[in-house]
């Protein structure tokens, strides 16, 4: 008897699947609870922009000429930006609409829409019905189609979004007076879920304090147990009360079962939702950390009174305790110093608009430059950089947006939102350990600062492992000054407040703006340009070697006092509303390409390779081997008791790391060397441990440009098909010997000649320090794409990349 009901539903549920495959294009994904997982809704949009913002009938109708209709997929920019601009990014108003179709075995379940990121005003309507408005463009947010769907006839889902200044929605601050670009359009993944009415909720959509979706915590945590509560929230939508159990299973990082458990749900009537909590008792657990960063599985199954999942949801967990103290951050007891960046996640010409594999390849950047921890400066990030932060093990700091701009009414009410909507959506991540629940460099007021930091403790009710942050020393749990904030030359080494304090910035913009008591002495005969962090990587080995000391300088100084751990500013440069250039104070440029003080970070990690291969032994020499009329100082970086520099194959010394009042408190001091005049030669930089060669670079005087190499970055994640997916080409000038040419300018055209995959943004592109940057985004079939560059009289330059199935 049990047969043919089952059977009934399974044809349903394949009926349901067939009718809205034309909604998934790209396969489907992981995400808020469904059951089948959620359909990737991102294919085939049409977008249009700056046309009359009134909606009216032809917005829905598929024959509509009035308006020029591009299709389009999604994530998306409503505009290609330049990098280099004297105006602002696009602003204004833009359309993205969806047609699709529906069974009525869809409508005997629920259907909604679920954005990850539309910035930052959305106004939703389907067949002509406005559904939903939302303000906010960093955190997401579901509107039910359900009620309003037409069975087997066209549905037109439409999207109005606006951009434009609004002193109501954080960060609020007018983009002209902004230190960074918010973007727009629908720039992150959308779903579409097709759920049994019987379900797992969503977190956000739900709306309730400390519940909703899943909810995890972990107590008594040591590598011999731990025990976890798991809060699961399911909701009854169908027409009569049904009864319901919760299946839960966790699988370790093999994909072992370690833990289940089935438990009832009471009778659930009507539109009524109840939280059913599970505890799982956890022997010898695999603890997460940088270094180890070991996730399970957690599978949470709805089922029916007749035993049949009917919905499902799946998370990634982390076993781990962390400590806020005065003394030192402790993660699983022992005391870890925080070494970390801050990140904008904007792109060159994309903005914002990243597929989840580029989020990755950015958390790989800033693992691999030794960072063990990354502010979200200053916005709540993709979900899709977190789980790569939990995949690769970098500590997080979550933010709300906001800088150097406190509003009125609305403004405060929507960002107390965002503090709830943000833990709500990213609670269960074990790479975040603080909530800066505050707006950067703002004058909150102190009935801000308490209910922002009471909300982050009301939505995780425990008492450990849960800690606010704030630039102002008031209400948060932790203090986290900008280095540049200083009252006086020492006032961090002298801060003695009971209260632990991370310096959240550091190493940018002091080293011209003011003295905040570096040493300065060094400085003679310098250019002002040449003294500051800004620098851009064509601006020259001075100014880089300059740069990569001012972050040295500052980092080391860092120790002297009772900060537990700083940030610098920062990974990667950006864009910003009030000014034309790029803010260079990257130790990456725009183009995720690495300066001298990367390396310089790199070296404070090591030598021995984590769990993911980073942290191996390192050497680099920061110098171009350029020629030389007099004796220079060549710096080196690397994580190893001892450096030999050759001088084409010549020892020029083999020496231990450097003791000066830059390098005092660091793990890995750099090692300086002077280095006899030179006209052309080759500097080998030969790292040892123990006695033994562990790590060599080398550098040559370049010769005339004679060819180009191309060369493409995946960081760990290949170009991906079918997801707007785009990695950086690069194409450097070298000379016979395959030298690159740091001064080099060349303009380099690149051009697609096969494969399904799009070159964006300017081209021909000019070189800078020897390297012109192309941005390749594949299509829809995965394989081989073949590329090349030319430049005058140069031989043109091929490479072949290959696409993979998502």
């Amino acid at each position: 008897m049990l047969f043919r009901p089952f059977l009934l539903q399974s044809l349903l549920l394949l009926a349901a699947l067939v009718a809205l495959a034309s909604c998934s294009r790209s396969g489907t994904s992981s995400g808020p609870g469904t059951s089948p997982l959620p359909l990737t809704f991102n294919a085939d949009w049409e977008f249009v922009r700056d046309v009359d913002t009134a909606v009216g009938p032809t917005f829905f109708a598929r024959a509509d000429q009035s308006k020029p209709w591009q299709t389009v997929a999604l994530p998306h920019t409503p505009r290609l930006e330049p990098v280099v601009t004297a105006g602002r990014q696009w602003q204004g108003t833009c359309f993205y609409r969806r047609f699709f179709r529906v069974s009525s075995a869809d409508t005997a379940r629920r259907v909604a829409i679920r954005f990850e990121g539309a910035m930052h005003e959305a106004e939703v309507y389907l067949n002509g019905r406005r559904l939903q408005r939302h303000q906010g463009g960093y955190l997401p947010f579901t509107v039910d189609l359900t009620p309003h769907l037409r069975v087997n006839a066209d549905n037109c889902l439409l999207v109005k979004l606006n951009n434009q200044d609004n002193p109501a929605i954080p960060p609020g601050k007018p983009l002209k007076d902004l230190d960074f670009n918010y973007y727009g359009g629908l720039y992150r993944p959308v779903q579409l879920l097709v759920q049994d009415r019987l379900r797992i909720t969503d977190a956000v959509e739900s709306g309730r304090v400390a519940g909703g979706g899943i909810l995890l915590h972990y107590e008594n945590v040591s590598s011999q147990q731990a025990t976890l509560h798991i809060q699961t929230e399911i909701r009854n939508d169908h027409y009569a009360a049904r009864p319901a159990r919760l299946r839960t299973v966790l699988l370790d990082a093999a994909g072992k079962e370690v833990a289940r458990a089935v438990t009832d749900a009471p009778l659930l009537t009507p539109g009524a939702a109840t939280a059913v909590k599970q505890t799982f008792s956890l022997k010898s657990p695999q603890l997460w950390s940088p270094e180890q960063p070991t996730l399970y599985r957690l599978r949470v199954e709805v089922l029916d009174e007749k035993g049949r999942s009917v919905n499902q949801q799946e998370v990634a967990t982390g076993v781990r305790t962390i400590r806020f103290a005065p003394d030192g951050f402790y993660l699983n007891g022992q005391k870890t110093r925080l070494r970390g960046t801050n990140r904008h996640q904007e792109y060159p010409y994309l903005g914002y608009a990243l597929s989840d594999e580029m989020q990755y390849r950015d958390a790989w950047k800033i693992k691999q430059a030794g960072f063990n921890f990354v502010r979200c400066s200053h916005y709540p990030p993709s979900p899709a950089f977190l789980q790569a932060c939990d995949e690769l093990g970098l500590l997080v700091m979550n933010s709300i947006p906001g800088w150097q701009f406190f509003g009125g009414e609305a403004f405060q009410r929507n960002s107390l939102q965002h503090v709830r909507d943000m833990v709500r959506r990213d609670r269960n991540h074990p790479s975040i350990v603080l909530w800066e629940a505050a707006l950067n460099e703002t004058d909150m007021s102190k009935s801000f600062m308490n209910q922002a930091h009471q909300a982050v403790h009301e939505e995780l009710p425990w008492t450990t492992d849960v800690y606010t942050c704030g630039w102002r020393d008031y209400a948060y749990d932790v203090f986290i000054p900008a280095r540049q904030h200083a009252k006086a030359p020492d006032y961090w080494h002298k801060y003695n407040k009971p209260k632990p304090i991370l310096l959240c910035e550091y190493g940018d913009w002091e080293y011209y703006a003011q003295n905040a008591g570096f040493n300065q002495t060094a400085y003679a005969g310098l250019k002002e340009s040449e003294r500051t962090s800004r620098q851009l990587r064509g601006q020259g080995e001075r100014a880089l070697v300059q740069q990569a000391l001012n972050f040295q300088e500052a980092h080391n100084d860092n120790f002297v006092g009772p900060a537990i751990g700083d940030a610098n500013w920062l990974m990667f440069d950006y864009k910003r509303g009030y000014a034309p250039d790029i803010e260079s104070s990257g130790i990456m440029d725009i183009y995720r390409l690495p300066k001298f003080a990367f390396y310089f970070y790199q070296s404070q990690y090591g030598p021995a390779p984590d769990a993911r291969g980073f942290g191996k032994p390192m050497v680099y020499l920061a110098s171009y081997a350029q020629a030389s009329a007099t004796p220079r100082q060549v710096r080196v970086f690397s994580n190893c008791t001892e450096v030999e520099l050759q001088l084409d194959g010549n020892t020029i010394a083999r020496q231990r790391p450097d003791q000066d009042q830059y390098s005092s408190h660091l793990a890995h001091p750099s090692f300086t060397f002077t280095v006899p005049p030179f006209s052309t030669g080759t500097l080998r930089a030969v790292a040892y441990l123990k006695g033994q060669v562990a790590a060599e670079h080398l550098r040559r005087t370049p010769g005339p440009a004679h060819h180009l190499q191309l060369s493409v970055d995946e960081s760990g994640r290949a170009l991906t098909a079918g997801r707007q997916d785009a990695v950086f080409v690069y194409a450097t000038v070298v000379d016979a010997q395959g030298t690159p040419l740091p001064e080099a300018t060349t303009p380099i055209r690149f051009a697609v000649t096969s494969g399904d995959a799009e070159l964006l943004g300017d081209n021909p592109v000019a070189a800078e320090a020897g390297i012109a940057t192309a941005l390749l985004r594949a299509g829809r079939i995965p394989g081989a794409v073949q590329l090349t560059a030319t430049a005058q009289g140069l031989p043109a330059a091929t490479l072949s990349v290959r696409s993979v199935k998502p």
